[in-house]
Order: C-alpha cells, then sequence, then structure tokens
C-alpha cells in the first residue's frame, strides 16, 4: 500500500469528523455518526453509522471487490469482519467518479475504532489494489458529555 496519506477534518467544528486516507489515487473518507435512538447504554448496547465515500482520483477503471474491517471497543476486544464488497454491491469507479454508502456498527463500549481496507481490481489491467481505510473513532455522547 504504497502512496498513502490520511487527514483529518471536523466539519464545522461540531465534533463529526471526516477521516480520509489517499492510497494510489483511491481516496476513501468516512464520517461516522453516534445513533442515540438506536442505542442502549443501560443494556450495553452502543451504535454507531458510518458514511463512506470511494473517491477514484486516477485514470483506472476499477471495481470493488472485497472489504475488511478491524474493529477494536473501547476494551480492547478487536472484530475482524470481511466479505465481498459493500451492502451486497460490487461498484465500478470509474476516473474521476466516486461511490457513497451507509452501513452501521453497534458495540458494547461507548467507545472505540474502525479501520481496515478495500481490494479494487483495475478492469483494464487486472492489477489488484489495496486502498486502506483510515483509522475513525467511534464515541458516544455519554462520553462526550
Amino acid at each position: 500500500m504504497e502512496n498513502s496519506k490520511s487527514q483529518l477534518q471536523d466539519a464545522a467544528g461540531l465534533g463529526q469528523f471526516t477521516y480520509r486516507e489517499n492510497t494510489e489515487g483511491v481516496e476513501i473518507q468516512v464520517r461516522p455518526e453516534y445513533l442515540p435512538r438506536h442505542s442502549r447504554p443501560d443494556q450495553g448496547m452502543y451504535t454507531w453509522s458510518y458514511t463512506v465515500t470511494m473517491i477514484n482520483h486516477g485514470s483506472r477503471r476499477l471495481q470493488l471487490l472485497n472489504r475488511l474491517w478491524i474493529i477494536t471497543d473501547g476494551k480492547g476486544r478487536i472484530d475482524e469482519v470481511s466479505g465481498v464488497g459493500v451492502i451486497g454491491e460490487q461498484p465500478i469507479l470509474l476516473p474521476n467518479t466516486s461511490y457513497t454508502y451507509t452501513s452501521g456498527c453497534p458495540l458494547k463500549t461507548p467507545t472505540g475504532n474502525m479501520r481496515g481496507w478495500y481490494d479494487f481490481v483495475d478492469l483494464d489491467t487486472n492489477q489488484k489494489i489495496k486502498t486502506r481505510i483510515p483509522l475513525f473513532f467511534l464515541r458516544s455522547d455519554i462520553v462526550l458529555h
């Protein structure tokens, strides 16, 4: 995974961060959001959504093949989730296009983090490309206030 660059941006100072990682011309942006209505802190259940945008800044035609998430809760417990595509799709990213999806993550602790990677294939050369998903943090309102 060469040519990788990470960035963090706070959306208007609201504590809602967009995490960014750029690997070989593919930018991955992630914006997590705590979902208090879907959480039950009294039962040890905390839920977040995360919105991912994949941007192809290069000239290659790419298709997403697989994903791997490494999810760590506030007690250091690690869970790995892998599979084909995302939300049942294997999108094709033409040059200078993007794809956005939203998914969710439940934890038993009010904090945690996620990171991982996506495997793409160049549709013209069959070359595989592994792009990093930036490390991002999951924090509930309970921890923030």
